[in-house]
């Protein structure tokens, strides 16, 4: 939910942020006139319920001969409240309704457009150079006996897997590495619940345009899988007011994700790069809106610091208004490079949401000890995944199909420097 008081007051900004995401500007008007229309509802229906409140009061000290006469008056006055009631719940589901097809504003700055007019920002790492031709994920994989695709299918169906010996414990590693530097940072660690209710889900966001692409169990249980561990720790603090004094609350999510990759069929089929189950540590930041923007470059950074650890190659992207998500006001995405396909591709996002998801959820700090409390600004960004195992294998293999470990990564697999292919 955007601010309320930036609609009403600097709807001009909403506009301009609307018309930068590609969505139809109307809708602000429209949802102005809805929140007006809210307003008059409740008031008029506080009007009509302390009249009768005040009423109540003068039958109930009213000569018993004159009580019969109001009585008349009272049941007049209760329809005319019930049906006030009636309609300040139209015009506020009408309200809600408007104002969930405003997305977050944008931030100055964010490009205009859509997938296609992202500005890159920088290029880190030398591309990798091959005196042979290199092996794509899925078939180093297979050779190194890392990912069984074939019996992921047979399991569960397409866009599964297994990852196995030193697959596993590739990722298993690479999610340790992220641990630490998490921790290294002041993230306190948190292994969060997958499946998520119904208010969680919606008040991050993900029941907006992308709704069909988040699994719900939709009969007994009404819950949904989660996509990131970032809607359990945007609901973590849920109606809460959080103490801020002493700095941002970070913390480091640990969790499988699961999405249905709707509308991507033949899409990136082959090998792990789009699948509907992974693995993800996800830093997530409560904090002051004055500070959201100074962290989200703060994430970025420990993103970056990552994927050289790492020894990829990578650009860092300032993605589009039109693809950025209903909660994002700015999102920077970081692309590796994948060989074999001769194309960066994102391993990292990290967003800034200003205060649009803590409104919805409702969390809160005080800026000032004893004074008014104040929405919070909440940040999210991706540090280790499943999916940058593709760029790992792919960027340091070898002629023969074995693939050398980086150094940062050797201390989590037991001292091993390289991967080899099976006999």
């Amino acid at each position: 939910m955007i601010d309320l008081a930036l609609l009403r007051d600097q709807p001009e900004i909403v506009r301009r942020s609307q018309a930068a995401r590609g969505n139809d500007q109307l809708t602000v008007d429209i949802a102005i006139e809805a929140d007006r229309s809210r307003r008059a509802a409740l008031a008029e229906f506080e009007e009509l319920r302390a009249e009768q409140n005040a009423f109540g009061k003068k039958v109930a000290q009213a000569p018993k001969e004159e009580k019969a006469a109001l009585v008349a008056q009272v049941k007049d006055l209760a329809d005319r409240v019930k049906q006030a009631q009636v309609a300040a719940n139209e015009a506020a589901d009408a309200a809600s309704a408007a104002l969930a097809k405003i997305e977050n504003v944008v931030i100055d700055g964010v490009p205009a457009g859509g997938e296609a007019d992202f500005v890159e920002l920088r290029r880190v790492g030398e591309v990798p150079a091959f005196d042979f031709e290199p092996r794509d994920h899925l078939e180093l994989g297979e050779i190194l006996g890392a990912i069984d695709m074939e019996r992921g299918a047979k399991v569960s169906g397409a866009r599964f897997y297994f990852l196995k010996g030193v697959g596993a414990r590739l990722e298993i590693a690479l999610m340790n590495l992220a641990l630490d530097k998490a921790l290294q940072n002041g993230f306190v660690p948190l292994i969060t619940p997958t499946l998520v209710r119904p208010e969680i889900m919606q008040g991050t966001g993900f029941l907006g345009e992308h709704a069909d692409e988040v699994y719900h169990l939709d009969k007994d249980d009404d819950l949904y899988l989660v996509g990131t561990s970032e809607v359990a720790l945007a609901g973590y603090h849920k109606d809460e007011i959080v103490d801020l004094s002493g700095g941002a609350l970070r913390y480091a999510g640990w969790s499988t994700c699961y999405r249905r990759e709707a509308g991507s069929h033949g899409k990136d089929t082959r090998g792990i790069i789009r699948v509907h189950q992974f693995n993800k540590l996800e830093m997530f930041v409560y904090t002051t809106p004055a500070d959201a923007e100074a962290e989200h470059l703060r994430l970025v950074a420990l993103q970056e610091e990552m994927l050289t650890s790492l020894g990829l190659s990578y650009r860092v992207i300032d993605v589009a208004a039109g693809d950025l998500g209903s909660s994002a006001a700015r999102k920077y995405d970081i692309e590796a490079w994948v060989p074999t396909q001769g194309a960066f591709r994102e391993l990292t996002s990290t967003s800034n949401c200003t205060t649009f998801q803590a409104r919805r959820l409702d969390v809160r700090h005080r800026p000032e000890e004893g004074g008014k409390t104040a929405h919070v600004a909440t940040l999210n960004g991706t540090l280790a995944t499943t999916r940058w195992i593709v760029a790992l294998l792919e960027t340091h293999q070898q002629a023969d199909g074995s693939v050398r470990v980086p150094e940062v990564l050797r201390p989590y697999l037991g001292g091993l420097e390289v991967l080899e292919p099976l006999a």
